[in-house]
């Protein structure tokens, strides 16, 4: 051959093995894109509320994770039951959940018909610690593993469980006081729904450690059981001392259904912020009657709780490191509400 002819024939052989090298990584990336097709279906059909548990997993749908707390039903604990019962249909595993309306006796009783009924694993809420710590502890000795969930951040680890899932109550009450700081107002009046509920007076507590003018505590024991009596009682704290320029309130009906009524009444331009939602109290927001609401993502609650507590039985796992997970607080404001009412509507936030 001569010299053009040589040139000619390399130049055929680097085209040759250009072409069969794209063929090749062609052929590798349709064949990548079907494994990356084929995973998204598994998820998304894990994630399908009549989706079984996976086939290597069958032995799974006897477990049976237990959710006590001392939720009332209402529209914050319907959210975090909704949360609960979610994780247990994408997981494939029974959830029975149950709330106790604010009865720590009956609550304690529950978890200990929980135990007796063979439930594989236990979250209890924990406003009143010492009166289910027999219980808590009664499942602990059995081998049941356990995680508190919304209230009981101080105190987990005193009741046998590996982690709290929830916002830190202190916390919570800390950022409200600067969101106060930031509005210029002196005066604080902080109405404490149940005397009993640690959680609730921790927020007060958080409060006056970073509000800079005075944070008073008002008791208001047994209110939401009644919001006409509990905003009578409000009516009388804000006409007994004007200076009285704001209120934290620590439940989302007693801000909405309570105080604004009660600061409506008097024609008092009140700064009013709370714990957790309720459509009446995002209304407010959107409506410039109320600050803010903080939201502790109860559906979180709900459906990590369980999440955790099945990788504890399935894997060995005890996630958290000897902390609380945290839930919050984050914030709803004017800025953010419309968002958070399509969520509400929903029923995950």
């Amino acid at each position: 051959w001569n010299v053009p002819n040589l040139l000619r024939h390399t130049d055929l052989v680097r085209q040759f093995s250009l072409t069969k090298l794209i063929d090749e990584r062609k052929q590798m990336s349709l064949k990548m894109k079907a494994l990356a097709l084929a995973a998204v279906s598994v998820i998304a059909l894990s994630g399908c509320s009549t989706a079984a548990a996976p086939a290597d997993d069958a032995g799974n749908k006897d477990l049976k994770v237990c959710v006590y707390t001392h939720g009332d039903g209402g529209s914050f604990w319907s959210v975090a039951q909704k949360g609960a019962e979610q994780a247990g249909k994408d997981l494939g595993i029974t959830v029975d959940y149950q709330g106790s309306t604010n009865d720590a006796a009956k609550q304690a009783s529950t978890i200990e018909a929980g135990i007796a009924a063979g439930c594989s694993a236990i979250a209890a809420s924990a406003p009143d610690a010492g009166a289910i710590k027999d219980a808590m502890l009664k499942a602990h000795a059995a081998g049941i593993p356990t995680v508190t969930m919304n209230s009981g951040s101080a105190v987990f680890a005193e009741l046998g469980a590996f982690t709290h899932v929830g916002q830190d109550e202190i916390i919570a009450g800390q950022q409200a006081g600067l969101k106060f700081n930031a509005m210029g107002v002196k005066h604080v009046l902080c109405p404490i729904q149940e005397a009993n509920n640690v959680g609730l007076t921790d927020r007060c507590k958080g409060l006056a450690q970073t509000f800079d003018g005075k944070a008073e505590n008002f008791n208001l024991d047994g209110g939401l059981q009644d919001l006409t009596a509990a905003s009578a009682k409000i009516k009388a704290a804000l006409q007994a001392d004007s200076t009285i320029d704001a209120v934290f309130a620590l439940n989302a009906d007693i801000a909405a259904k309570a105080v604004l009524p009660a600061a409506e009444e008097l024609g008092l331009a009140l700064k009013i912020g709370t714990v957790d939602m309720s459509p009446e109290a995002l209304d407010a927001i959107a409506a410039g009657k109320m600050e803010f609401a903080i939201d502790q993502q109860q559906y979180a609650q709900g459906y990590l709780s369980v999440v955790l507590l099945y990788l504890n039985l399935t894997n060995g796992h005890e996630l958290g490191g000897g902390q609380p997970v945290y839930s919050g607080p984050g914030f709803v404001t004017a800025d953010n509400v419309a968002k958070v009412q399509g969520l509400v509507k929903a029923g995950t936030r």
